[in-house]
Order: C-alpha cells, then structure tokens, then sequence
C-alpha cells in the first residue's frame, strides 16, 4: 500500500504531528506485521520521531535548529535565500521507518511522528508505503 498525503502548513517553521494519520492508514491496511515508510520530497522539509506528551520538546528542538543555523548568514551563497531550511531539512532527514506489529506501529509511549516544515508555510506533501512482512 502506498498512500500520498497533502498537508498545509502554516508558519515558516513547524512540526506538524503526523502520527493519527499514520496510525489510521496502518489500521486500514490490515498488515499484521511489517514496515511502515514515510518519506518527504521536498529539500526544505522533513521527518523526524520524537517526544509527543510534551509541546516543549518541539518548541526546544525548534529553538535550538534556528540557533544553530540561522535564516540569514553572509556564508549563504544559494540564491533562493532558505539554505537554512534546506540545511535542517538535511539534519532531519526524509524519511522513518516504523515497524508494524500485530497491526499496530511499534512507537515508544512518548513517541509521535512529525512532518517538520522549515520554509513554510507551503502546501506539502509526504508518501506513506506500508509493507508486510512474511
């Protein structure tokens, strides 16, 4: 199964949380046990599993991206001007893999599944393909 999902994000920079989604398409899927992939194509956006209990972990991880890599710098050459989000988008990373088992995501209790927008806001997209396994 392979399932295109359009999102909208609203600010320049934000973590959307993905996971109800995820979690829904699993369930619909029907696989037992397997491997759930989401990937993002786009060069300013990505994916990232982390803490969803506590929106100050999104915030803190936020905070601390736009203090390491600042929107502007004099050692930007792209002429677009977002190296900046391309430079987090690379850190992220565009992809999960999260392993099904017995029809369900194996997440961690505190964990959830983030679309991380960091040149919004857009009109995005990201793919799921869940693969069972024998």
């Amino acid at each position: 199964m392979i399932k295109e999902i359009n999102i909208k994000t609203q600010q320049r920079t934000i973590f959307s949380d993905i996971t109800p989604h995820i979690t829904e398409l699993v369930k619909r899927s029907l696989v037992k046990e397997g491997v759930c992939t989401v990937f993002v194509p786009h060069t300013t956006a990505g994916i990232t599993i982390n803490e969803n209990a506590d929106p100050s972990v999104r915030h803190d991880i936020i905070q601390t991206l736009e203090e390491a890599i600042p929107e502007d710098s004099p050692h930007y050459t792209h002429a677009e001007g977002n190296s900046a989000a391309h430079i987090k988008a690379s850190l992220i990373g565009s992809s999960v893999t999260i392993i099904i088992k017995d029809g369900s995501l194996l997440l961690g209790t505190w964990q959830g599944i983030y679309f991380c927008e960091f040149d919004g806001p857009r009109n995005r997209r990201f793919t799921v393909k869940i693969s069972e396994t024998k």
